[in-house]
């Protein structure tokens, strides 16, 4: 990682990583499904620990499960600092994928071989990370749209903000 990278606390910007991290998703997906991908989206960026100027960085992927047209790719970053030799895991990231055709249009991508137990393990976690997702957006969406705001302003009050109309 060079200085340019670098954001105003001297630390790699995110932004940085999530568009390496989105290369590699990328890579790791196109190479699997033999054609054009396209990032659906992103879940669970977390950046657990800052990557310093001068570490050298590996991104670790995955194709962990595929679905008809889609692909989840499992992002690991490493990063080492090279005069101590301490390794640290800063980010792990799942990046949904969709192959694309030539005419732009989904595709449908070859199924995934399990060779190992961990590889069954990461498909199945996939698949309960998508019953979870589901199931979140569908209890938020009802929360959001029973919301009575007029109703709910009490809970304001605990909150940093001022009410001014």
């Amino acid at each position: 990682m060079i200085p340019a990278y670098a954001n105003f606390g001297g630390k790699i910007h995110g932004g940085i990583l999530l568009s390496l991290m989105d290369k590699v998703a990328y890579a790791a997906a196109s190479k699997h499904a033999g054609n054009y991908c396209v990032t659906v989206s992103v879940d669970g960026v977390n950046f657990l620990q800052p990557v310093e100027v001068g570490e050298l960085v590996s991104l670790l992927a995955s194709v962990n499960y595929v679905g008809r047209t889609s692909l989840l790719v499992g992002i690991k970053v490493i990063a080492e600092d090279v005069r101590t030799g301490l390794v640290k895991h800063t980010n792990t990231c799942y990046f949904t994928m969709v192959a694309k055709d030539d005419a732009g249009k989904p595709t449908v991508v070859p199924g995934l071989t399990l060779e190992t137990p961990e590889d069954s393990r990461r498909f199945l976690e996939a698949i309960k990370r998508r019953e979870f997702r589901e199931r979140h957006k569908a209890e938020f969406d009802n929360a959001v749209s029973a919301l009575a705001v007029h109703q709910e302003l009490y809970l304001l009050q605990q909150e940093r903000c001022q009410i001014v109309y």
